[in-house]
């Protein structure tokens, strides 16, 4: 699958969202690029290239189960 990234002017952008829907959602899918999404976008080049440095920390499936339980446990009460 590619990702193209376009400028649609706003008279026009009503029109090309109805042919877009025409699609499956298996073959096209929109994806807005909000503030949450370039957030998370960000956070994850960095992380992509702290791994690529060799600077990334990793934990044990031990450290983790455990993380997991206290982040569960927090949220549970």
């Amino acid at each position: 699958m590619r990702t193209i990234k376009i400028r649609i002017d706003d008279k026009v952008f009503k029109h090309f969202m109805w042919f877009l829907q025409r699609f499956k959602k298996d073959e096209i899918q929109v994806i807005n690029e909000d503030d949450t999404y370039l957030s998370v976008k960000e956070y994850l080049s960095g992380e992509l290239d702290s791994l690529e440095q060799g600077e990334a920390e990793f934990i044990s499936i031990e450290e983790l189960d455990i993380e997991l339980e206290n982040a569960i446990s927090k949220h549970e009460a």
